[in-house]
């Protein structure tokens, strides 16, 4: 009773549900998805090795198949030779039959057909009995069977027996006519089949040679060797398929292999027709012209498999191309061929392109590249000489004269010995052509005449401009280090290499190549002088014409200086020539800072611009015009002053250590030209002027006094004067900076006092 009052109290108790039947219904989908699944999953797995198994087995039967269906081929084909040499004996035996009955039905066209059997019967009985039909038929049965050896010696103890076939004589009967017809067309047909053993793929190579020699017996030698030619070249192109492929994966060896496959071919064809043909000459100029063919096939396929021509890798693979086909045209020599010259006419085309899209490609990187390439690793034996003037000019500068010769020396590192001893002067040629476009580029970067600061955005974008004397210097110290140093050097090192593959050689080749090399050299040096002269003289024309125009357009050197000034001034020279001393003197500081080590460079800069002034002078037909002008009066004075002028500038290049024979012919050609300018106006020279050697002193004498004045006063406050005779002579028109004082005078190309005493006058030439 208890209990049945605790259920009323609590009602809810009957509607609680057990948890297995919960699972039971509400068990998840997801779940009874994936059971089924793994089920179909398996029975899936099941039926597909069932399957691979089936395949499997189906397989094997088809291969089993497919080895019967050859054997099968094989057979057919043997049916059918069989078949084929029966067809023959058939078709013979018609033919025959029906010429014997149309010669029987000729003889007798009115007998009965009773008569004309019984005589067929005993033409055919007779025939029957005919050695040269038995022989006949027993060369077809050989031919059929495929025993060519035995069928060849029949053939030929019947030629030699048989007075029919001996020399193939035109005979008159119609019987011995037939016979040799027959007789040739078995020999036709062993001629066919010794050629099939010889192209046949498996044939082995005393299989070979023995078909060849019947082919020799059987009087069809040229046959034979065209064929064996034939076979090889076959060969060589199935080699060659084959390993094409693979030129790609392997650039450096394939240029070697591919030469060996090649000459390898046509050496052995050689051996092998000298072996079997012996050294006909008719078969020797065939086996010449077969082995042209192969060469001239063989450089189109490295034009055709070679690298792009204006990479370096396909300059690396010609050089080798060349280096491995001229050694295997000297193993073939001993053989009879000679076929370097061919593969060199034929190479050369194909050579010359590599190298025009190379330099073309080099050309580029030095014209077009406005920044220097982060990415690129410097040499760093070109950095050591060319970094000394990094301090001077713009790391742009130096950057771009380390990148010309490392791209020089990439082109020259590809070059073999063999490339070098016959396309040497072509790469010499080139490199001189690129080193004239560097310094193209090297000049632009110089200030010229047409610079103006309002034009700039309409200039050509230069990467870097040499502005100051210590940048101009730089860049052309750094170029005439490239000219002097550093291209002979590379250039010299791969030459070396060509000179040491021609010590093997006999002397007289050995001579010629050296002689051959020293010319290729000396031509080349002068054209890349040739280049750099035209940087030098371009640096000292615009820097004399700085200053001789100052920048308002005034000219420091003219006429009027010479009319100007009475006797007193004479004891000098006048003042331009003093600027021009100071100007010297102030480069040559200059210069000894920046060009260090390069005292060559450094006269021939002074020499070239002490020559720039007069050629200057010389060629300025305004200066002149001046003094022919009538109506402009003129005195001997200042012809005087001209001429000490002239000494004084001769004296100068003396003192300063670069005597020049051009500076002296042109003072002299000046010289002669004021005493007719000044003859003409009617002043006489004769009179007029003193002695040759008060010219000399008094020009000396000025230089001295330039010197003690320079090194005694020097004003540090005003820029350029250089005290004088109590005279000031301002140089404020100039660009550069103050003369320094006495180091300046002992930095002046190393010249000493001594030389001004020991200097001839002007009217001597220079030694």
């Amino acid at each position: 009773m208890e209990s049945s009052e605790e259920e009323d109290d609590f009602p809810s108790i009957e509607t609680i549900t057990p948890q297995s039947k919960i699972d039971s219904l509400y068990q998840s989908h997801t779940e009874k998805g994936i059971r089924k699944l793994c089920c179909e999953l398996l029975d899936l797995k099941d039926a597909v090795e069932n399957l691979c198994g089936n395949m499997q087995t189906k397989y094997l039967a088809f291969m089993r198949m497919s080895d019967e269906v050859v054997e099968m081929e094989h057979e057919l084909v043997e049916l059918q030779k069989h078949i084929s040499g029966q067809g023959i004996l058939v078709q013979d035996l018609m033919t025959g039959v029906c010429r014997e009955i149309e010669d029987w039905n000729a003889i007798d066209g009115n007998n009965v057909a009773s008569q004309q059997d019984d005589e067929l019967e005993d033409v055919l009985w007779s025939e029957a009995d005919n050695p040269q039909v038995l022989f006949l038929d027993n060369v077809d049965i050989l031919l059929a069977e495929h025993k060519v050896d035995e069928a060849l010696e029949a053939l030929m103890a019947e030629e030699k027996s048989s007075p029919e076939l001996k020399g193939l004589t035109d005979t008159s009967s119609s019987e011995e006519s037939t016979y040799r017809s027959a007789f040739l067309k078995r020999k036709s047909t062993l001629v066919e089949q010794l050629t099939e053993i010889v192209q046949h793929p498996s044939a082995k190579t005393v299989e070979m040679k023995k078909a060849l020699a019947s082919l020799i017996k059987l009087g069809k030698g040229p046959f034979a060797h065209q064929i064996l030619l034939e076979l090889y070249r076959s060969r060589l192109r199935k080699n060659i398929e084959v390993f094409l492929p693979s030129c790609s994966l392997c650039p450096k060896t394939f240029p070697g292999t591919l030469c060996k496959l090649v000459f390898s071919s046509i050496s052995t064809a050689t051996k092998e027709s000298i072996l079997i043909f012996g050294d006909d000459p008719v078969y020797t100029s065939r086996v010449v012209q077969w082995a042209e063919w192969e060469i001239e096939s063989f450089v189109r396929l490295v034009k055709d498999n070679a690298p792009s021509p204006d990479t370096v890798s396909a300059l690396d693979a010609a050089s080798n191309y060349i280096q491995a086909s001229l050694a295997f045209c000297s193993m073939l020599e001993p053989q009879g061929l000679k076929l370097s010259k061919l593969l060199l006419v034929l190479l050369r085309p194909y050579i010359e392109e590599v190298l025009e899209l190379n330099f073309r490609r080099a050309r580029r990187l030095i014209l077009d590249v406005t920044q220097p390439d982060e990415s690129s690793e410097l040499s760093t034996h070109l950095v050591s000489p060319l970094s000394a003037f990094v301090a001077s000019s713009d790391i742009v500068l130096v950057d771009s004269g380390i990148r010309f010769m490392d791209i020089i020396e990439d082109i020259l590192v590809q070059l073999t010995p063999p490339a070098v001893m016959h396309f040497g002067g072509s790469v010499l040629m080139r490199i001189a052509q690129l080193f004239d476009k560097y310094m193209g580029v090297l000049i632009k970067s110089l200030p010229g005449p047409s610079d103006d600061d309002n034009l700039t955005e309409l200039k050509e974008v230069i990467p870097f401009r040499a502005e100051t004397d210590a940048e101009q210097l730089a860049l052309l110290g750094m170029a005439f280090t490239i000219l002097d140093e550093l291209l002979p050097h590379a250039v010299k090192m791969v030459w070396s290499l060509k000179k040491e593959g021609k010590e093997s050689n006999d002397d007289i080749a050995a001579s010629a190549a050296t002689s051959s090399i020293s010319g290729e050299l000396k031509d080349w040096k002068r054209q890349l002088q040739h280049s750099f002269d035209k940087l030098k003289d371009h640096f000292c024309r615009q820097y004399v014409l700085s200053f001789i125009y100052s920048r308002e357009g005034k000219t420091r050197l003219n006429a009027q200086i010479y009319f100007d000034g009475d006797g007193e001034d004479l004891i000098r020279s006048s003042e331009p020539f003093q600027a021009l001393f100071a100007k010297l003197q102030q480069f040559a500081t200059v210069a000894g800072d920046v060009l260090l080590g390069k005292e060559k460079l450094q006269k021939l800069l002074l020499a070239r611009l002490t020559e720039t002034v007069v050629m200057w002078l010389s060629d300025e037909q305004e200066f002149w015009g001046v003094f022919e002008d009538s109506a402009i009066p003129i005195k001997a004075l200042g012809l005087q002053q001209l001429l000490l002028d002239m000494h004084f500038t001769v004296e100068l290049a003396r003192f300063a250590g670069y005597p020049s024979r051009q500076v002296h012919q042109i003072a002299s050609a000046i010289i002669a030209r004021a005493i007719r300018t000044f003859s003409a106006r009617g002043i006489d020279p004769q009179s007029a002027l003193p002695e040759d050697e008060w010219f000399v002193e008094t020009a000396k004498s000025a230089i001295n006094k330039l010197l003690a004045g320079s090194e005694s006063e020097v004003d540090d406050d005003d820029d350029g004067h250089i005290i004088s005779h109590g005279n000031s002579i301002s140089d404020s028109d100039d660009t550069a900076s103050s003369l320094s004082s006495v180091e300046s005078t002992e930095s002046f190309v190393s010249a000493s006092m001594g030389e001004i005493e020991s200097a001839g006058d002007l009217t001597d030439p220079e030694a």
